[in-house]
């Protein structure tokens, strides 16, 4: 049986219940939410193994609609994310990902399907975050902003430790410079791409310098930048 936990904000009860229904005979933990109240703290105060979004959510002005839930769960969190909407449009699609959604699936939907999708996020989540975290040889010390590999270590800034705790704590993930700016910077400014390619440059540099000529940090053209863990692993 899983025992993961999957957090269900719904506010349509039949969906909700078919979710729940389906999920716990999948031997899934659900908690449900009929909208935004509560949600993050909740998320902050357990263990979450995926969060199923609606976009569309009651009294979105008061507590936020699933757009502006994944957001903030994103400040603190990596947890997978599925976003449920009935917006078919394009740009709705690329909003979500762009503020962090792993993925996305528009109603109706088939509740078996929504089930796969959870066990692929989950599957990927413990392949690409558990290898970094467990790894004795690569460290990231959260209290001094240093990078520990191989008995080395190298002093970077607070931006550039949150641009590098981001990647590398989903490997092979891809993530866009306006997903990398809303990590490090929790009050929203207006932040140029050219500023994260000046850090991650930077970071790059002094990584480089202390550790040799890794390709940690790989551009993506076009996207973004991703955090390659074979070469940290390989080297």
């Amino acid at each position: 049986m899983n025992q993961e936990m999957i957090v269900i904000v719904e506010d349509e009860p039949q969906i909700a219940q078919l979710l729940i229904d389906y999920l716990q005979a999948s031997g899934y933990q659900t908690q449900h939410f009929t909208n935004g109240q509560g949600v993050i703290e909740w998320v902050k105060r357990n263990a979450v193994g995926c969060v199923l979004l609606d976009i569309m959510l009651p009294e979105a002005d008061r507590f936020g609609d699933g757009l502006q839930l994944c957001r903030e769960i994103r400040e603190f969190s990596q947890v997978p994310i599925m976003m449920l909407t009935a917006r078919v449009e394009e740009i709705d699609r690329i909003l979500g990902l762009e503020l962090g959604a792993d993925d996305y699936l528009c109603k109706p939907f088939s509740p078996r399907e929504v089930v796969a999708r959870v066990k692929a996020l989950l599957r990927r989540s413990r392949l690409v975050q558990s290898p970094t975290q467990e790894s004795s040889q690569w460290h990231l010390d959260e209290g001094t902003y240093q990078v520990h590999y191989q008995q080395n270590n190298v002093q970077v800034s607070a931006v550039e430790f949150a641009i590098l705790r981001t990647l590398s704590h989903s490997p092979g993930r891809i993530f866009s410079r306006a997903q990398l700016i809303d990590s490090i910077y929790s009050d929203h400014r207006v932040v140029s791409d050219r500023t994260i390619d000046s850090h991650i440059k930077k970071l790059r540099q002094k990584l480089s310098t202390v550790f040799g000529e890794n390709d940690w940090i790989q551009s993506v053209y076009g996207v973004g930048y991703k955090f390659v863990l074979g070469s940290v692993e390989n080297s």
